[in-house]
């Protein structure tokens, strides 16, 4: 929205229909009047949680992270799980649905932290990030290109990966701290 209170799209033009992604090429106006094109990469939006296996406000809690290989990365990364917005799915339900499929954990209680644009240059993408809590074991239900090692730590571990450069996935950064910071140790 511009600070006059409209949209500053003029008009948008879809060049790519993915699975994952769409990209627009969309003509805006500008804060200062100006007029221009800028390519928009459109995403759906997705739910991440932080998996606490142990009561959050303890000394140093138990989280479960995942290591997953990514592409685009060329290496396995440690994250949070997380995934896409299914249409019309609110995104707790995502939060609880990813949660399930790549751990196998259920909770008793996921509580939302906060939400985030991951790279408003170019996407539209907002994650909302939770906290789960209570967690119950069952089966994973991963898809077919989701090669992913499920670890345990205590958070302080996974703040010092952090702090040293090993989690390098924006959204488990921020979670974790999010966490840490204003949950976790209260």
């Amino acid at each position: 929205m511009s600070e006059t209170g409209g949209s500053p799209r003029i008009s948008t033009r879809r060049i790519y229909d993915g699975r994952v992604i769409d990209l627009d090429v969309d003509t805006i106006r500008f804060p200062n009047g100006t007029v221009g094109e800028l390519e928009m990469i459109r995403h759906p939006g997705a739910s991440a949680v932080v998996p606490f296996l142990s009561d959050p406000t303890s000394e140093d809690p138990q989280v479960l992270l995942i290591r997953q290989y990514r592409y685009a990365a060329e290496q396995y990364l440690y994250e949070v799980p997380a995934g896409r917005l299914d249409p019309g799915e609110e995104p707790i339900a995502c939060a609880r649905r990813e949660l399930r499929e790549e751990t196998g954990c259920e909770a008793s209680r996921v509580e939302h932290l906060t939400t985030i644009y991951t790279t408003p240059g170019f996407t539209d993408e907002r994650i909302h990030l939770f906290m789960a809590v209570g967690l119950t074991r069952g089966e994973v239900a991963r898809e077919a290109d989701e090669f992913i090692e499920v670890e345990t730590m205590p958070l302080s571990k996974a703040l010092d990966l952090i702090e040293r450069g090993v989690i390098q996935d924006g959204k488990t950064a921020v979670a974790l701290l999010y966490a840490a910071g204003f949950r976790a140790g209260r």
